[in-house]
C-alpha cells in the first residue's frame, strides 16, 4: 500500500489568467481603444479648427451628453438581456406631451413634467411587463411602441393645435424651479472668474465683451454624468447589479438562484423610459419646442453606443463606463467631421464601419469569455 501524498484535485472553475488576457476582456477595452483614436485623428486634422477652444468643447460635449443619457438606459437594458426599439419615439412623445399640458392646457411647468415622467415610466413599465407576460421577444413588443408612440406624437398635435411643432415653452417655463434642473445651468460664476482671469474666451465686442463664450456647464450635460456615475454603481456595487447580468446571462438558472429576474427586467425598460424622458426634457428646455420628427433614430444610437461600449448584444455582459465612451465618441464623431471640414454625410459611413469593428471585437471577446471555436 503506496503512502505516497496524494496531490489535490485540480478545480476546473478556477483558472489562472494573465494580465493581458483579463485586460482583453474588459468590456470598456472597445470603447477606450476608440476614444484614444477618435481624439488623436482630431488632434492631427482638426485641432488649429476650433474643435478644442471652450466653444468647441461645449459643442461635442453636449451631443455626446444626449447620447449619454440615453445610453445608460440602454446599456443596463441590453446587460438585462432585452432591447428597447422604442426610445426615440418615447423621446420625441415625452416632449410633446411636456408642451401640451404646459402651453396647450396651461399647466404648472413642473407639474407638466412631473406627469409626463410618470406616464412615460409607466409606458417603459407597461413594454416591460408585455415582454415578460407573453414571452415575446422585446424586439418585437418595442418594435410596436416605436409605431404606437409616434403616432399618438404626431396626432395629438395635429389635432389639438393644427400643427407638429409646439412652441413657447420657455416662456411657460420662466422662473420654475423644476425646469431650472432641465435647461439652466451650473458653475456660471466659476467661469465668469475664468474669463475674468483670461484662461478661456471671452467675447471681444457687442453687448456682451468680456463675458465669457462659454458661461457655464448646460445641465444637460451635468444629467448626463449624474446617470452615468448611477448606473456604474447600481451595475458593480450593489446586488442588484449582480441580478441585472445573472438576468442577462441566464435567466433560467438565475430565477433557479432566486434572482427576480421579471422584477429586474421591468425594473431596466422603466428606468430606460426614465433616461428617455430626462433627455426629451432637457432637449424641450433649450429649444423652447417640441417637434413630433424629435428623437428619431435615436434607438439605433443607443444601441451602437452601448455595442461601441463593449455590451454584448446577447446579454450578461457589458459596462456603462464603455457605453459613455461609445457616446462621447459619438458626439467627438459627429462634431469633429464638420470641424475637419468633412462632408457630414459620412458620419453614417463612420458609424457603420466602427460599429461594425466593435461587434467583431465583442464576438472575439465572448469566445474567449465562454471558451467557443
Amino acid at each position: 500500500m503506496s503512502n505516497a501524498p496524494t496531490q489535490p484535485a485540480t478545480d476546473e472553475r478556477i483558472k489562472s489568467r494573465s494580465k493581458f488576457r483579463e485586460a482583453l476582456i474588459r468590456p470598456e477595452l472597445g470603447g477606450i481603444v476608440g476614444t484614444v483614436a477618435v481624439f488623436v485623428f482630431f488632434a492631427l486634422f482638426a485641432f488649429d479648427s476650433g474643435m478644442f477652444t471652450s466653444k468647441g468643447v461645449l459643442n461635442w460635449s453636449q451631443v455626446s451628453a444626449q447620447f449619454m443619457i440615453i445610453a445608460v438606459g440602454a446599456c443596463l437594458l441590453m446587460i438585462a438581456g432585452e432591447f428597447d426599439l422604442s426610445v426615440g419615439s418615447m423621446i420625441g412623445f415625452a416632449g410633446m406631451m411636456i408642451a401640451i399640458l404646459a402651453v396647450t392646457l396651461g399647466w404648472p411647468v413642473w407639474m407638466a413634467i412631473i406627469t409626463t415622467f410618470i406616464v412615460c415610466v409607466a409606458l417603459g413599465a407597461l413594454n416591460g411587463f408585455i415582454v415578460i407576460r407573453t414571452g415575446l421577444p422585446s424586439f418585437i413588443v418595442t418594435l410596436a411602441f416605436l409605431f404606437i408612440l409616434r403616432g399618438f406624437t404626431i396626432y395629438f398635435p395635429q389635432t389639438i393645435e393644427r400643427k407638429t411643432i409646439i412652441g413657447g415653452i420657455k416662456d411657460a417655463a420662466e422662473g420654475d424651479w423644476l425646469a431650472a434642473l432641465f435647461g439652466g445651468k451650473i458653475l456660471t460664476g466659476f467661469f465668469s472668474w475664468l474669463g475674468d482671469m483670461g484662461l478661456i474666451e471671452t467675447f471681444s465686442r457687442g453687448s456682451r465683451e468680456g463675458q465669457p463664450v462659454v458661461d457655464g456647464v448646460p445641465m444637460l450635460i451635468v444629467w448626463a454624468l449624474v446617470l452615468v456615475v448611477f448606473g456604474h454603481v447600481l451595475l458593480t456595487k450593489t446586488k442588484f447589479g449582480n441580478w441585472i447580468f445573472a438576468a442577462g446571462g441566464d435567466a433560467e438558472a438565475a430565477r433557479n438562484s432566486g434572482v427576480p429576474v421579471n422584477r429586474v427586467k421591468i425594473s431596466m425598460f422603466m428606468f430606460t423610459a426614465f433616461c428617455a424622458t430626462v433627455f426629451a426634457t432637457c432637449q424641450v428646455m433649450e429649444f423652447g419646442s417640441a417637434g413630433s420628427d424629435r428623437g428619431l433614430l435615436k434607438e439605433f444610437e443607443a444601441i451602437i453606443a452601448v455595442v461601441i461600449g463593449g455590451a454584448l448584444l446577447t446579454g450578461g455582459y457589458g459596462s456603462v463606463l464603455g457605453a459613455a465612451l461609445g457616446a462621447l465618441i459619438f458626439g467627438v464623431v459627429q462634431q469633429g467631421l464638420f470641424f475637419a471640414g468633412v462632408e457630414s454625410s459620412l458620419f453614417r459611413v463612420f458609424l457603420g464601419l466602427i460599429l461594425l469593428a466593435a461587434v467583431i471585437l465583442n464576438t472575439y471577446i465572448r469566445r474567449m469569455i465562454t471558451g467557443e471555436r
